[in-house]
């Protein structure tokens, strides 16, 4: 009993060290990795798809007055399932690969973009003007806070 004891540990030695050193030594990322959802609020033109993609429902839509729409993230309930990347008509809304998101507030993992929207003039619909310039003929233009 004793020698097959020495046999195991012997073994266990042999074989060397089979950790990872992380926290010390950073460790890159597959390329393949679903990390933190970005979003480009100057690609953004507010459509709402990735809202009806998500399906833990973190993205949430609101119209607060006519010209103005806001998509709000809580990052805190994603399940990093790239829907709301595969969607997104416009290529603004990302998966970054970073993954190391522990934190002790949640507004870290809130997000709020602001998208100025239009209004057609015939049937009253939003949409996202084209230039900086069609943004100005509109009263009530304001810049994005970033």
């Amino acid at each position: 009993m004793i020698l097959s004891k020495l046999k195991e540990a012997l073994l266990a030695f042999s074989a060397g060290r089979v950790t990872k050193k992380y926290p010390l030594v950073p460790l890159p990322p597959p390329d393949t990795l679903r990390g933190r959802l970005t979003i480009d609020e100057y690609k953004c033109i507010g459509c709402g798809a990735c809202a009806n993609a998500c399906p833990p429902r973190c993205i949430i839509v609101t119209d607060p007055d006519q010209h103005t729409r806001v998509l709000e993230f809580f990052l805190e309930r994603c399940t990093y399932c790239g829907r709301c990347q595969e969607v997104c008509p416009e290529e603004a809304v990302k998966l970054t690969p970073e993954f190391e998101l522990a934190t002790n507030s949640r507004r870290d993992l809130y997000q709020r973009v602001e998208v100025f929207m239009g209004t057609c003039q015939r049937c009253g619909r939003c949409y996202q003007p084209t230039t900086r310039v069609d943004r100005m003929m509109v009263t009530g233009f304001r810049e994005p806070h970033g």
